[in-house]
């Protein structure tokens, strides 16, 4: 494969992970968001006494819930935010390995082709 070939495919390669760094990015901000309400609700909860009723919504209606089972249904919508994370972490992390050997790659076939 010729050098203007090769650069011009590692080029778009290159591109490729850099919109998939861009969307893990924009995941791991949404979750952080979810994180953070999810955790304000946990502490809200802490605070109730048992004489107070819990509601949730369901479509346009609030329905009477259990204290217990939302606070459960919390701390399960917490491990599951956490776990999504550092999953999402992971593919931030494996993009920018990718993206930086392809970048180095990229310097390469520039310094050759300049030769």
């Amino acid at each position: 494969m010729s050098l203007e070939l090769r650069f011009q495919s590692t080029s778009t390669d290159y591109q490729k992970i850099q919109t998939e760094l861009a969307s893990f990015v924009d995941s791991r901000t949404r979750l952080d968001a979810q994180l953070s309400e999810n955790e304000m609700v946990k502490k809200e909860f802490a605070q109730l006494t048992p004489s107070n009723t819990v509601y949730k919504l369901v479509g346009p209606v609030l329905v009477p819930q259990e204290q217990d089972e939302a606070k459960a249904n919390v701390e399960t919508r917490l491990e599951f935010i956490k776990s999504e994370m550092k999953r999402v972490d992971a593919q931030i992390k494996d993009g920018e390995d990718r993206s930086e050997k392809r970048k180095n790659e990229l310097v390469e076939i520039q310094t050759k082709l300049q030769q």
